[in-house]
């Protein structure tokens, strides 16, 4: 039986920064605390996927990006049980010592060669002792610590609910019957994640991120709206305003949906500002936030974790999809509807890595949800007849795994070899 309180309590979680980096700068945290001293070199080895998603993004607080300063802040840092908001709070002598360690070149990076996703390994020195950590499969799994060649934590590398070998058990039908029937004191909690997204969006919203996507777009309502009509501008702009500024390096928490913030956000901005506009209760907030993380883990589980395509847009967006069908009275049959309708149109979006172009492609799940829900709400989507869609969305879902495997199995390899030339070209 599927706990889902558990998962949720384990997947919708806080953390200030794109969690890619974030989870580099935990895992060398870890090892910078086993030293005695400052460490002199800090040695990275991390999976395609890790790098990829770190090369480009900002970091919190820090004007700079990347995996270098996300590092040495972690071994300057060193406050680990922080875990995805490891990088909260710190000062400027502490950022001054980590640009210090930049600048003398004491990070250094190489690609693992793994079959994991997710794979980060930190070995550091300070001189007289050294330390290696190692992170597999999910952002915050330590299954490895060692000081001085002498293991201190040694965990199988499963993670289970929603690890890549053990599935969540999760079905659209079981989300459904979960979402609309659990007693809402029990799912309160998702609420959390209310003023913390909310609070992201109007940075967006007021600052200079990034390409101010979500500014813009909602600038539209007032002076450009003639193609799109002001509440599709709306939700439109306040979720992808949240991806601007996480992205830009905002110094500001957001609540997670599966290991990513950009996930959380787009699978909980556009149900929250529509809560807002049809006067919903917290009631049928709660239900419909707990519907779209839900259904972003359980499509997850087949993308896999990290994955050449756009876990934002597809999975975030089918929950979100998901979510504002339910709050205009939608059903399980609507749902199904919107989830084949969102996968049918968006399934091939690729990941090229965090950075400030997410959230153009948050803004476009967010518009093909509106898009989709009001289909489904209209008894449209497509069938077995089309393409790699099923007519049980079940088996839609299901097979995104297959497309994973056997469709795109070096698609991430190529994604990050023209990012790695364009870089090296610059210099």
């Amino acid at each position: 039986m599927v706990d889902f309180i558990g998962l949720l309590k384990k997947e919708v979680v806080p953390a200030e920064g794109c969690t890619e980096p974030i989870a580099v700068a935990y895992a060398v945290s870890i090892a910078s605390e086993q030293l005695g001293g400052k460490p002199t070199e800090v040695r990275l080895r991390l999976s395609a996927n890790i790098i990829k998603n770190a090369l480009g993004v900002g970091i919190p607080g820090t004007g700079m990006v990347g995996i270098e300063i996300a590092a040495a802040l972690g071994a300057v840092v060193r406050q680990s049980e922080k875990k995805l908001e490891v990088l909260s709070g710190f000062t400027q002598e502490q950022l001054a010592a980590a640009r210090a360690l930049v600048d003398a070149h004491v990070v250094h990076v190489e690609q693992k060669a793994t079959s994991e996703a997710l794979y980060i390994e930190a070995r550091l020195t300070d001189g007289a002792d050294s330390s290696r950590v190692v992170i597999v499969r999910d952002h915050t799994n330590v299954v490895r610590v060692e000081k001085n060649g002498e293991v201190l934590v040694d965990e199988p590398v499963s993670v289970g609910g929603g690890s890549e070998d053990e599935g969540t058990g999760l079905t659209v039908d079981s989300i459904w019957e979960f979402a609309t029937t659990v007693p809402f004191g029990d799912i309160r909690f998702i609420l959390d994640c209310v003023p913390l997204n909310t609070r992201v969006s109007e940075e967006g919203l007021q600052g200079e991120y990034g390409l101010e996507v979500g500014k813009r777009i909602g600038a539209g309502a007032d002076r450009r709206g003639a193609l799109l009509n002001n509440a599709t501008l709306r939700l439109m702009s306040v979720t992808a305003a949240a991806s601007d500024a996480r992205m830009g390096g905002c110094p500001l928490s957001v609540m997670t949906c599966g290991g990513s913030g950009n996930q959380g956000i787009a699978s909980s901005l556009p149900i929250i500002e529509l809560a807002r506009m049809l006067g919903s209760s917290d009631e049928d907030l709660a239900r419909a936030l707990v519907l779209s993380d839900l259904v972003v883990l359980h499509i997850k589980e087949y993308m896999g974790r990290l994955s050449p395509l756009c876990g934002s847009g597809i999975a975030g967006g089918t929950g979100s999809c998901c979510g504002i069908t339910y709050l205009q009275g939608g059903g399980l049959r609507e749902i199904k509807y919107a989830i084949n309708n969102m996968l049918a149109t968006l399934q091939g979006m690729i990941c090229d890595g965090a950075k400030a172009t997410c959230a153009l492609k948050i803004a476009a799940g967010t518009n093909c949800a509106i898009q989709c829900s009001t289909l489904a709400l209209a008894d449209i989507s497509p069938t077995s007849k089309d393409g790699i869609i099923f007519d049980d969305a079940e088996e839609t879902i299901k097979n995104t795994g297959r497309l994973m495997r056997e469709g795109f199995a070096q698609t991430d390899e190529a994604i990050l070899s023209i990012m790695l030339a364009k870089q090296l070209g610059s210099k």
